[in-house]
């Protein structure tokens, strides 16, 4: 089947419009036609493809009202569905911030109460310090008065040592003079004594 010239140019714009601008060059090498064909049946191709782009545009009135009722239904429709949406993420974000100001506010208190905890434990442990510092105090000065007590007690014992010693020893002294007192006083009664008498006769 013969095809004529102009069946070629627009087969050959056809096909490279898939995948760029046909132009004069590339369809006349793709036709084999002279230059002067390529460009007089472009020109038409290219006319044949905006009148059609025309048609298509020219829509008729009451398809277009439909599309433009249909058009402000779904329009409608979806501002509904968003207005929903957005109220409720709004619902959820206002809960939500309501929750986190509480837990905030809950660990503000907890914060609070641990600070005046914590206040309290170290004024408790600081008087808990105080009070054993004294009583380590008192208890060096027991100590301290102990230790006076017991050097004077030892001063003592001494003291009554070497007074026992010295009372010892003025016994001893007592008893030898008594007993040569005694042995005197048994000579001189048996000299006083008439003899043949014994003394205490």
């Amino acid at each position: 089947m013969i095809t004529s010239v102009k069946d070629r140019v627009f087969a050959a714009a056809e096909q490279i419009s898939a995948e760029r601008r046909p132009t004069v060059s590339t369809v006349r090498a793709a036709a084999g036609v002279s230059n002067a064909d390529a460009t007089r049946y472009l020109k038409e191709w290219n006319e044949e493809k905006l009148a059609a782009g025309g048609r298509v545009a020219a829509t008729p009135p009451a398809l277009l009202e439909q599309a433009t009722r249909l058009a402000a239904g779904c329009w409608a429709e979806a501002s509904a569905q968003a207005a929903e949406q957005h109220a409720a993420v709004e619902t959820v974000w206002v809960q939500e911030r309501k929750d986190k100001d509480q837990e905030i506010s809950e660990l503000v208190a907890d914060l609070d109460k641990a600070a005046v905890e914590k206040e309290s434990a170290a004024a408790e442990f600081q008087a808990r310090i105080t009070a054993l510092e004294s009583g380590v105090k008192a208890l060096e000065q027991r100590l301290a008065a102990l230790g006076s007590e017991l050097e004077e007690a030892r001063a003592s014992e001494r003291a009554a040592a070497g007074a026992a010693s010295e009372a010892e020893k003025k016994l001893a002294s007592a008893e030898a003079r008594s007993a040569t007192l005694e042995k005197v006083h048994n000579a001189l009664l048996q000299r006083v004594a008439p003899e043949g008498k014994a003394p205490g006769a």
